[in-house]
């Protein structure tokens, strides 16, 4: 591989200290470089002279660098960046940057600091990036397997204490409120810019393990936050990234109730969005195997309800049947106990919600409609994009009973409460419906409808 040329090359710092911790030879380095490569199918022949020239600056082209980064990552064992190495240059930034679960507390640190940064540095730096829905499933088996992190306290750094974890929690609050009445289109930027210049620092700082748990706990409930946000501004290989990352900071928090919300609710409607049902009804049956007889009844019903989805889309009706009972059983034993924080949003009409998309999936528009209709109705006013979906899932119910006046004065009423929204979801389940109605494109009705949508309803 030929290396690419720099105008003004510097030593790299970066490798030269990544080098030292991992107590590495260059010669041992370049081995180490060549046996990822051989793995990867490729011939490379570097040795002790092509890492000395790495580390005068020369930058090798191709998909050396990520093998640098792989190979001083398993001899340091923890996930090791292109950027960490020094050699992201222009936009040759990793295609895996977020997308591993970190083997220690200090790699996940590290990786969801370098997410944050690139996001700000870059707001397009995953230009193209498609999901892989490999990188959903294989980070939830990590999750499933992996024991929790003996200790995450700091003795570095600037004291942190527990008023600061209570107010990246207080921040958390405020932009979920703040996201269901205005859409994420508002807010993203606020998010990844307050984990940049706030939470990372304080990750990177002295505290106990008390507080350094609750600091763990706060943080990967925003990252979720920010990957829901990245949905709803159209970037799903980035909210991949972000619940990934959730993820394992959920696991350091010693949290695995939160680390199955993640995957039953980030990642596996991520994956609905994309189209891939097995992934979600794996990534379900992940969440409640590695959650077993640890969850509340309201976390049981989310749970099975995210499996039930993936049953619907693969036209599944036992298996449906089977995680529905299950949802709807574990739902009616809410408030029987005390019950986390993260699931209080999980309410009956969040669970009709779900089932109206089942029904309407398996093609049985009565149910939705009722599902539909019982989830607008329990959606309190603050929740606006979700009044906009349980609309629009009760005019796709309308249309599958070929009630078009009926279908199209609901979907007038969805398009008037995106008026308020910026939201990409939002958009996509309006484009959803008009795909719905297309077939009846000669109706008057129809017609005036998308009239309408064009004008901006009024």
């Amino acid at each position: 591989m030929a290396a690419r040329p720099l105008s003004a090359r510097r030593p790299n710092e970066r490798l030269q200290a990544l080098i030292h911790e991992a107590a590495c030879s260059n010669a041992g380095l370049a081995r180490r470089v060549n046996a990822c490569g051989a793995e990867n199918g490729l011939d490379l022949r570097y040795d002790k002279t092509s890492v000395a020239r790495w580390l005068r600056g020369q930058q090798p082209r191709g998909r050396a660098p990520a093998l640098i980064a792989e190979a001083l990552g398993r001899k340091l064992g923890r996930t090791v960046t292109v950027d960490e190495i020094g050699m992201a240059a222009g936009d040759d930034l990793s295609s895996a940057l977020g997308l591993r679960f970190a083997a220690t507390v200090g790699g996940a640190v590290e990786q969801a600091r370098e997410l944050w940064r690139s996001d700000v540095g870059r707001r397009d730096f995953l230009p193209g990036s498609g999901v892989a829905a490999t990188a959903l499933v294989e980070p939830s088996r990590d999750w499933l397997i992996t024991g929790p992190d003996p200790h995450v306290a700091r003795n570095a750094g600037p004291r942190v204490g527990a008023s600061d974890a209570a107010a990246v929690r207080s921040m958390t609050l405020a932009l979920t409120a703040l996201d269901h009445r205005y859409g994420s289109g508002h807010l993203r930027s606020v998010a990844v810019h307050y984990l940049n210049s706030v939470v990372s620092g304080l990750l990177e700082g002295s505290y106990t393990e008390a507080v350094g748990r609750e600091l763990f706990a706060h943080t990967a409930r925003l990252t979720e936050l920010a990957g829901y946000m990245a949905v709803d501004t159209g970037h799903p290989a980035l909210a991949q990234r972000y619940y990934i990352q959730a993820l394992r900071l959920s696991q350091a928090a010693g949290d695995r109730g939160y680390g199955g919300h993640v995957l039953a609710w980030g990642m596996s409607h991520l994956a609905a969005l994309l189209g891939n049902p097995r992934e979600i009804t794996q990534l379900a049956r992940t969440a409640q195997e590695g959650t077993r007889g640890a969850l509340p009844p309201r976390a049981e019903a989310m749970f099975a309800a995210a499996e039930a989805r993936g049953h619907a889309l693969l036209g599944d009706g036992r298996g449906f049947e089977s995680a529905v009972e299950r949802a709807v059983a574990a739902m009616d034993r809410t408030g029987s106990g005390p019950e986390p924080e993260w699931i209080e949003h999980f309410d009956r009409a969040c669970l009709a919600d779900e089932l109206a998309h089942c029904y309407r999936d398996l093609g049985r528009p009565e149910e939705a409609l009722r599902y539909a209709q019982e989830a607008f109705a329990g959606h309190d006013e603050g929740r606006v994009r979700r009044r906009l979906v349980a609309l629009v899932l009760v005019a796709s119910a309308q249309v599958q009973r070929r009630a078009l006046d009926e279908a199209c004065r609901t979907g007038l009423r969805a398009a008037e409460l995106l008026a308020g929204l910026r939201s990409e979801i939002g958009e996509g389940y309006l484009r959803d419906l008009r795909q719905r109605l297309a077939p009846y494109a000669r109706e008057a009705v129809v017609r005036e409808f998308g009239a309408r949508l064009a004008a901006g309803v009024g």
